[in-house]
């Protein structure tokens, strides 16, 4: 897909559960191939700077296999790598390719080491300065500075400090931290700059540890790694879901309303980009945070403030806040950027190009950028933003569209480097939502069909999901009332939508999921926690663009309480009964009034008694009385609540 095209979009609520660290995948990888003992790494981020990372790792002869979900077992090497000859190919994945320049700069072999063109134009001579201080022979294939590399064979001599700047990119001091442990011998690095990016220290210097090496640190002027260490297996390490994708959402709830909670890095992280929600905070956010999650809100008087900041410590989700800038109150400045010049693209040349697309001024000099927001209250509608390849631009440029504009985004793939599901992401918080709820049998499914496709959105049928669990349980013999065993089918449910056309595995049961014997399952199982736990996250997936109507049990209450409208349907059950009666009569399929009624009123009585979510509306919710009134007439009250929520 050469571009996505986004829509106007004025809120954003919901949750989202982090992907993995690429910082933290690609480092806890590498110290897992050169550990004692077997790691076993769970919740790893899946992005191409991982696949990066593994694939070179296994170039270079270490054994790993991928287990469930998100996890890998790694068989370390307890060392260096056993392969003493390899050309490895390591992408645009700066994580992977300059730790692996210094590992095996002294792992006495014959390397080289490449990448695609823009990694050829990242500088990495500090980082080769270094290690040529102690000895390494380490050569520029091409451009003299730059990528691709070649390694030799080489005499360490770790006797005299090695000097390094820190003002380049933290990713090279981070290269030889990890690689020094390797001589067996004490070593010393020296920072002759001022350090950059030192969360991104902080993180190695954790992980380090969990593996069985410490370092020895003089402020940051100064590293000592003692002889005699090795790196240990942990043997089980979780990944932190990332900080820096989380600032995409935390900066959406800020500026779209909210809230907006990310899961998977919270108070207790070990990344520094969390300080991210420190200067959403100075911008008037509010924000809560808990050990392992986030969630932000728009300021009370619903205006972000003005910024002047220091970004050092957060360099990429400093990324974040250049575009949020463009809802403040007045001018922002980011200070102290530099490294962005020498990321996937220059960065701040980038940023302002594409900001100055929305009617934003913006002034750029080495290390600084300053964001005048359009006079107006609205964007530059219809902006093209360019990517440059760079997953960052394109994540951060995406939130432009909270202004209430459309905008596109050109090669929305690159995110794929770290974060491929983004976009889904985005649009399960940013997407409107218009939730139908209502007990069984009032219209609702049809109601919601027909506002659904006048509006050109996205249609969820929960009650569809809920009776295709009770119907897969029914077939495998599981007891509606048995909760962990209808979970497990909930949670691997075959199920297919086909247009009109409903299957589970593979076999059209659309008629058979509609019979009454399927409906009072539906109605049990419906009331267990765990299946409706399990069904969450897959009715979350359906909020898309343009938009969603959902129906079905506690849309509004529980499944989008954020929802942008709600709506309660109703009819009295004699008229629910009838309706009902004449719908199987129409389907040539036999059908009783009395037998009908008892039946709804009984589940009327069930769904109401639910300790869990009972059925009743929501405070917050439009009641639709639909006894006398047409699918016609309900749907254009709906339409009509629509118009008036969702254009502002």
């Amino acid at each position: 897909m050469d571009h996505l095209d986004i829509p106007a979009l004025t809120r954003a609520a919901g949750v989202v559960r982090l992907p993995g660290s690429k910082s933290i995948s690609n480092r806890v990888l590498l110290l897992a191939a050169l550990a004692q003992g077997e790691t076993e790494v769970r919740d790893l981020l899946d992005s191409e700077d991982t696949q990066h990372m593994l694939r070179g790792l296994r170039q270079l002869g270490t054994e790993w296999q991928r287990g469930k979900e998100y996890s890998y077992r790694v068989k370390g090497n307890a060392g260096c790598f056993p392969l003493k000859q390899a050309a490895v190919y390591l992408g645009n994945a700066g994580t992977a390719f300059r730790p692996l320049t210094a590992v095996l700069a002294l792992s006495g072999g014959h390397y080289i080491l490449t990448g695609v063109e823009r990694m050829h134009q990242r500088p990495i001579r500090d980082l080769v300065d270094g290690l040529q201080q102690i000895g390494a022979a380490v050569r520029y294939v091409d451009k003299e500075g730059y990528p691709p590399l070649e390694i030799f064979p080489a005499s360490i001599d770790v006797s005299v400090p090695i000097k390094v700047r820190g003002d380049v990119s933290s990713q090279f001091l981070t290269a030889l931290l990890m690689a020094l442990p390797l001589t067996g011998k004490t070593s010393v690095i020296e920072i002759t700059t001022e350090m950059i990016s030192k969360p991104y220290i902080e993180i190695t210097l954790n992980l380090m540890a969990r593996f069985g090496v410490r370092v020895e640190r003089e402020g940051w002027a100064r590293f000592t790694i003692p002889g005699g260490q090795r790196y240990i297996s942990p043997g089980v390490i979780h990944v932190e879901g990332d900080a820096s994708s989380a600032s995409y959402f935390l900066a959406a709830g800020a500026a779209g309303g909210g809230p907006v909670r990310v899961d998977g890095v919270g108070r207790d992280s070990i990344q520094g980009d969390v300080a991210f929600a420190d200067a959403l905070t100075s911008m008037g956010a509010r924000i809560e945070m808990g050990p392992n999650w986030i969630q932000a809100r728009a300021p009370e008087s619903g205006k972000l403030k003005a910024f002047d900041l220091d970004c050092n410590h957060i360099p990429d989700a400093a990324m974040t806040l250049a575009v949020a800038a463009l809802f403040a109150d007045g001018p922002c400045t980011l200070r102290n950027i530099a490294s962005w010049r020498v990321k996937e693209t220059d960065r701040i040349a980038a940023m302002a190009t594409e900001l100055r697309k929305l009617g934003a001024t913006v002034e750029e000099s080495v290390d600084c950028l300053k964001i005048f927001p359009p006079h107006s209250s609205l964007l530059t509608p219809h902006a093209s933003f360019a990517t440059y390849d760079d997953h960052r631009m394109a994540m951060c440029l995406s939130l432009a569209a909270l202004g209430n504009v459309p905008v596109r985004i050109l090669d929305p793939g690159c995110v794929a480097k770290t974060f491929p599901e983004y976009f889904d992401c985005f649009a399960e918080v940013t997407a409107p939502v218009i939730a139908i709820d209502g007990p069984s049998a009032s219209g609702k499914g049809t109601v919601a069909a027909e506002v659904a496709a006048e509006l050109g959105y996205h249609y969820l049928d929960s009650g569809a999901l809920y009776r295709l669990v009770a119907l897969a349980a029914k077939q495998a013999g599981v007891a509606w009332d048995d909760d962990s065993g209808v979970a497990a089918i909930a949670a691997a449910l075959p199920a297919e939508f086909e247009g009109d056309r409903i299957l589970l595995s593979g076999v059209d049961v659309t008629e058979a999921i509609r019979t009454e014997d399927i409906s009072v399952g539906s109605s049990k199982v419906g009331a267990l926690p765990a299946v409706r736990a399990a069904l969450l996250a897959r009715q979350h997936a359906y909020r898309r663009w343009p938009g969603l109507v959902a129906e079905g049990r506690d849309m509004g209450s529980v499944v989008f309480p954020w929802a942008d409208l709600k709506v309660f349907l109703t009819a009295s059950a004699e008229v629910r009964a009838e309706r009902r009666y004449k719908q199987l009569i129409s389907k040539g399929l036999p059908a009783s009034m009395a037998v009908l009624l008892q039946s709804l009123q009984e589940r009327d009585r069930r769904d109401a008694a639910r300790s869990l979510a009972p059925l009743q509306k929501g405070a917050d919710a439009e009641l639709l009385d639909t006894n006398d009134l047409t699918i016609g007439q309900a749907v254009a009250a709906i339409l009509g609540w629509s118009k008036d929520r969702l254009s502002h």
